[in-house]
């Protein structure tokens, strides 16, 4: 099983730049047509929050039409701090899940080897990231309905520090708490997020952390903390995300840009991983 997970869109209305420097509509679009190139195919695809900058309903239907203009394997969506929960709702009501809960976007995909559990951890009218009582028993009930069944829990805001400043002022503000309740389902293996713009692997008890970088512009890296946060143009990047029966679950960051290549690997005579050879050249047993 292969999942492809996009974070962090922000699409704009058409021919509006976000942060008046980024053309977020066609980093999305490159994007997105580059996971529909895969080969092989994603089984699905992810996308940990802030689909919007601003949660416009122009937003929402502009991201309606990339998805479908690119991709045709099932998408399952969560909100970020960007987005506008009633928008979100509205605009792509049509997506699998998204309007199953009355008061959140959040519900479980089991359809696959590995469960997906999608969670709404948007705070209205801030940055950082909650969930709830409601949506912390709506995820305890959810997760001891499948108990044994490898789960990914899908959200926006990452449940940890990560040295940033800036970052870890507007993280899941109660990762503790969602940590214990974890304890009781180590069934959970990866906790799949974005927010950050930039990599980071981080745990919470047994589970793995995954910090998606975004689609379009990252955060620039700064652990000193001594001025605010600030985008750079680093390269656009996602995560694959692959399931092997019996092997566990194994990450790769990809970048979508292409770059040179691809070479083969050539070496001299004398490099050191070749079994010992004998003066002539031969190897020896």
């Amino acid at each position: 099983m292969l999942i492809a997970q996009l974070s962090d869109l922000h699409v704009r209305p058409a021919g509006i730049p976000a942060a008046r420097v980024v053309e977020t509509n066609m980093l999305v679009e490159r994007a997105l047509a580059a996971v529909a190139a895969l080969n092989p195919r994603p089984d699905l695809v992810v996308v940990s929050g802030d689909v919007t900058e601003c949660g416009r309903p122009e937003e929402y239907a502009m991201a309606a039409a990339l998805f479908r203009r690119h991709l045709t394997m099932p998408v399952f969506v969560v909100p970020g701090n960007h987005d506008r929960r009633d928008n979100f709702r509205a605009g792509l009501g049509h997506m699998t899940g998204v309007t199953e809960h009355p008061d959140f976007v959040q519900y479980a995909v089991d359809d696959y080897p590995v469960r997906l559990v999608m969670l709404d951890s948007v705070v209205p009218g801030a940055g950082h990231g909650l969930l709830c009582p409601e949506r912390m028993a709506f995820l305890d009930e959810t997760l001891s309905a499948q108990p044994r069944k490898p789960t990914m829990l899908v959200l926006h805001h990452p449940p940890m520090l990560t040295g940033s400043a800036g970052m870890d002022g507007i993280f899941l503000r109660n990762t503790a708490e969602l940590g214990a309740l974890l304890e009781r389902h180590p069934q959970v293996e990866r906790i799949l997020t974005g927010h950050h713009h930039r990599s980071i692997v981080g745990r919470l008890g047994s589970a793995i952390v995954i910090v998606a970088p975004a689609v379009v512009h990252q955060t620039e890296l700064n652990l000193k903390g001594d001025r605010p946060d600030q985008l750079v143009l680093e390269p656009p990047a996602y995560q694959l995300h692959l399931h092997v029966p019996d092997g566990g679950i194994a990450t790769h960051t990809v970048y979508v840009e292409r770059f040179p290549g691809p070479y083969p690997f050539v070496v001299d005579d004398d490099y050191p991983g070749y079994p010992a050879r004998t003066a002539a050249g031969a190897a020896t047993a």
